[in-house]
């Protein structure tokens, strides 16, 4: 009985591989072995990314916040704190795009912010 070769299966794993380096620099997208190490390297820094990128969404949303507290003559923490007190239940990224899309707006919910911390 011959041995069995696997060739087929072995080129077809190995270009799934070269397949995902595609764009790499250097010998990274054209070499098995390194190929193969930095896709799973790529994989790891994507499933911590795709978690990081909720942490620095809400660091943005809330820096713009702030920005536009202070320009209201409040600190982030006071005007979230405000908020709180009059009763306006909206989220931090509803919060950042009035914040920059409409200064009317963010200056009302400030002025609310403000007559409730009194």
């Amino acid at each position: 009985m011959p041995r069995v070769k696997g060739g087929t299966v072995t080129r077809k794993r190995r270009n799934r591989v070269l397949k995902l380096a595609k764009g790499y620099y250097g010998s990274k997208h054209a070499l098995f072995k390194t190929a193969k190490q930095q896709v799973m390297k790529s994989g790891q820094y994507a499933y911590r990314d795709r978690r990081q990128k909720k942490r620095d969404f809400r660091r943005l949303w809330i820096a713009r916040i702030n920005a536009a507290a202070r320009m209201n003559d409040l600190s982030y923490s006071r005007m979230m704190h405000g908020l709180k007190l009059a009763g306006i239940e909206m989220n931090r990224k509803m919060l950042a795009d009035l914040a920059v899309n409409d200064q009317q707006g963010f200056a009302s919910l400030a002025e609310q912010a403000k007559a409730a911390l009194k």
